[in-house]
């Protein structure tokens, strides 16, 4: 069997494979909006506190489990106490969800990148050309496929050849085009019938915090956004940190490479909001940063590239090409999550294991596409909004299942088989866990209070 254990060359292969996981569209379509709607730098300095104590508690035990144990999810729990085997089938069951319109997604970034390189960004910047796409049977199925088969074969490439070699390559391109996009939403101005607006003014509403009439409750409103922000964006609870953390070598500096990891994803974060955010003010006002998620991405975003002249098309074709780096990097630790599970578990070769989640994701991602048109209907979910086939898999995995997996671990790992376990590993080769006593108060007594806030808030039994 080619079971590849501790397979990452070195500190900085893991470090790119995990960073490239973290960064997905939760960081691209979600960050932003929210940053610009719960006061700008109050909720950036928020994110940057939880992103050191509370992304960093539950960062350091996924690693530190699969270091431990050099398991995938689905076996790893058990083998820390055999009560726990429920935890790892939750773990593996996440990604299986996630990964099908993760894919279906992916397919949408492929169809809009296809269209700004084939110079047809006016059609994409139409009303109703997004919805007319998905409503499509065939172009929404045959993107997913493509988009699928790209992750599929990456993955195939096994640990160091396909998904340190491509974390290697991907990740600095797509830190390069976010820098240079950036600088350049930066320099936009837009002046008609006495209105003006300029890019640095959109920064000021993205960094300089709002306090004028912030409450108390405001501000747990802001901090709950940013904890679940954070928690959807950092790869937790989806089995991949346990997976990548089993090909970490043991002469690692774990706590340190935790770091870089966390500097990456929120430094990603960050350059997000300075992507978008000043673009989307300069062209649309206050009012266009009313949107997140596809609507963000495949309606406000092609309107406002359509107002940039001929810099449009060429900065379009490279925020879709980033857009599609950052959503293949994270498909990719999606679908090895589920691999290694299969190869552990069921003592498969990589190869068998890939096929058979290629299979069922290709069979669930069609499912997901003809929820928008032969297969359409409207469900209103427990939090009150409403949705149908994408919503309902996002909800149950994203809302309900993960967050009950991260309480489970910190329970286990917090208060049955004890902190020291990951102290231990964290501190094997002489190395410093500065943040060791955080660490310890967060696990048992902060994390599971905010997971737990989260969990209610998320399933509307917290208003």
């Amino acid at each position: 069997m080619d079971n590849e254990r501790n397979s990452f060359t070195g500190t900085l292969g893991f470090v790119l494979a995990a960073a490239a996981s973290a960064v997905g569209l939760g960081n691209i379509w979600r960050f932003p909006y929210l940053a610009a709607r719960d006061g700008g730098g109050l909720f950036l300095v928020t994110y940057l506190v939880l992103a050191l104590t509370f992304g960093f508690t539950l960062l350091t035990t996924e690693v530190a489990i699969g270091r431990k144990t050099k398991e995938s999810p689905l076996t790893a729990y058990s083998k820390l106490n055999k009560k726990a085997k429920p935890l790892g089938v939750m773990a593996c069951i996440i990604p299986m969800i996630i990964l099908p319109y993760y894919c279906a997604i992916g397919g949408w970034v492929i169809k809009y990148l296809v269209t700004f390189l084939t110079g047809s960004e006016e059609a994409a910047a139409q009303d109703g050309y997004f919805t007319g796409f998905i409503s499509d049977i065939a172009s929404p199925i045959t993107a997913m496929v493509i988009f699928l088969a790209i992750t599929v074969i990456i993955v195939l490439g096994g640990v160091e050849k396909g998904i340190e070699g491509f974390s290697k390559v991907i990740m600095p391109t797509l830190v390069l085009l976010i820098l240079a996009i950036s600088c350049y939403s930066l320099t936009l101005s837009y002046s008609d019938g006495g209105v003006a607006r300029t890019g640095m003014e959109g920064f000021k509403i993205l960094f300089v915090p709002e306090l004028t009439g912030i409450t108390l409750r405001d501000f747990l409103t802001i901090a709950m956004d940013a904890t679940g922000q954070l928690f959807y964006s950092l790869s937790i609870a989806m089995g991949i940190m346990i997976a990548y953390g089993s090909y970490m070598r043991d002469d690692t500096d774990l706590p340190k490479a935790i770091g870089k990891i966390e500097i990456f994803d929120t430094g990603i974060a960050f350059l997000a909001g300075v992507m978008i955010i000043p673009a989307v003010y300069v062209f649309m006002g206050r009012e266009g940063m009313d949107s997140s998620g596809p609507g963000l991405m495949f309606v406000t975003l092609p309107k406002v590239f359509a107002q940039m002249g001929f810099m449009g098309t060429v900065v379009g074709c490279l925020f879709f090409a980033m857009v599609l780096f950052a959503a293949v990097t994270s498909s990719v630790s999606i679908l090895e999550a589920i691999v290694s599970s299969f190869m552990d578990q069921f003592k498969m070769e990589r190869k068998t294991a890939v096929i058979i989640e290629a299979v069922i994701c290709l069979a669930a991602g069609i499912l997901v596409c003809l929820g928008y048109n032969i297969c359409y209907f409207e469900y209103t979910l427990p939090n009150g909004a409403v949705g149908q086939i994408l919503d309902i898999m996002d909800y149950v995995s994203n809302n309900m299942m993960m967050p009950v997996v991260s309480i489970g671990t910190c329970i286990l790992v917090g208060w049955i088989r004890g902190p020291g376990l990951v102290i231990e590993e964290c501190t094997k080769n002489g190395e410093k866990f500065g943040r060791k006593k955080l660490y310890i108060v967060m696990l048992k007594y902060i994390v599971p209070v905010m997971l737990l806030a989260l969990f209610l808030k998320a399933t509307g039994i917290l208003g």
